[in-house]
Parts: C-alpha cells; structure tokens; sequence
C-alpha cells in the first residue's frame, strides 16, 4: 500500500485522482468513478467530490493508497 500524502483537512476523490496522475483531467476522474474502478475503504465510490479524510483507503485498479495529512 502506498501512502499519499495531502495538506488540509481533506482532499476531493476527484482531485485527488488527479493530484496522484491517475486522472489527466476532471473528465477522467469522473469517468473512473462511473465505471466503478475506484474505492474508497473497500466501498465501491459513486459520489465524485467525495471528500478523503486522513487514514481513508483509496483503491484504483487494484492499486491501494492510503490518505496521509501533512501539516
């Protein structure tokens, strides 16, 4: 499991997506979240400004990185 690390309280999955080089664009962030190749904690992600919290597990094409807060 990778750790991905992130500054402020949260981070939205599709941001996130994009912060990580999974998603070149909004576009393709939200296509990855429609066609169910993302997870959050084990739960398929349907909502695309989903926000991720310190500790959450994102899974994207069998590849799971966990969310870190730096201050």
């Amino acid at each position: 499991m990778q750790e991905s690390q992130i500054t402020g309280e949260f981070i939205k999955l599709n941001q996130w997506l994009k912060k990580e080089d999974l998603a070149a664009t909004g576009g393709e962030a939200k296509f990855l979240i429609e066609e169910g190749r993302v997870q959050v904690n084990g739960q398929v992600a349907s909502e695309i400004r989903k926000k991720l919290y310190d500790g959450d597990v994102v899974s994207v094409d069998g590849e799971s990185y966990r969310i870190q807060v730096v201050s």
